[in-house]
């Protein structure tokens, strides 16, 4: 095995570790765990196929924080009129559409104006082209900036005074204090509880993964 794997083994079986001791913290009374989502894609099986090879399944890098999501090992590069970005995970299990997840500076650099859009709503927004080892596959639309969210289960979210599709503010302490608004709330029995910001807004608060932002309100 190659020093380079090694490390990269040994790097993300502590970053699991990390993340698993985070998952079994007490979560304070009206707290909500962060967590921060880089660039990623979600594909459908037939998009996998044209990019690694028919037949091809994604393989497991680590798992996440919401239950039977994972990061899967695999990468892509995707491209822009303006720009290209190399080394886009994909996150798995496959799913019915293709859907790129950027941060609004990712779309500077792409060269495409990204709309701000819950998961899934991917009607009408830019599409790119994604190149893989094997192959590419031209979006004609899939690309959008993820609106800032919080993920509970039912049990979760009574706890919270919450319930799904409401809108509600929470802030983030410490030296960046920052309270995000119009933040969208998912409640299912297959989540767990985590607020979910892309790279840009965690930044804006100073926010790390495994940190904190408190329910405030309704908004």
């Amino acid at each position: 095995m190659e020093i380079d794997e090694i490390i990269r083994n040994v790097v993300m079986r502590v970053i699991n570790d990390v993340e698993k001791d985070n998952r079994q913290r007490i979560i304070p009374a009206g707290q909500i765990p962060v967590g921060i989502s880089n660039r990623h894609l979600h594909m459908k099986q037939e998009h996998i196929n044209m990019l690694f090879g028919d037949g091809y399944q994604l393989t497991v890098l680590k798992d996440l924080s919401q239950p039977g999501q994972y990061a899967a090992k695999e990468t892509v590069t995707i491209v822009g009129p303006l720009g290209i970005i190399q080394n886009v995970r994909i996150l798995g299990p496959a799913r019915p559409d293709t859907q790129v997840e950027l941060s609004i500076t990712d779309g500077y650099t792409l060269g495409i104006t990204l709309p701000v859009r819950e998961s899934g709503n991917i009607a009408g927004s830019p599409g790119l082209t994604i190149v893989g080892p094997k192959g590419i596959v031209r979006l004609e639309q899939g690309a959008i900036c993820a609106a800032r969210h919080i993920h509970a289960n039912p049990a979760e979210a009574a706890k919270l005074g919450i319930k799904d599709k409401d809108i509600v503010s929470v802030k983030a302490e410490g030296e960046r204090t920052l309270i995000f608004n119009n933040v969208l709330v998912r409640v299912s029995d297959k989540y767990a509880l985590d607020f979910h910001v892309d790279v840009d807004e965690a930044n804006a608060a100073g926010l790390r993964m495994g940190d904190y932002v408190k329910l405030l309100k309704q908004s």
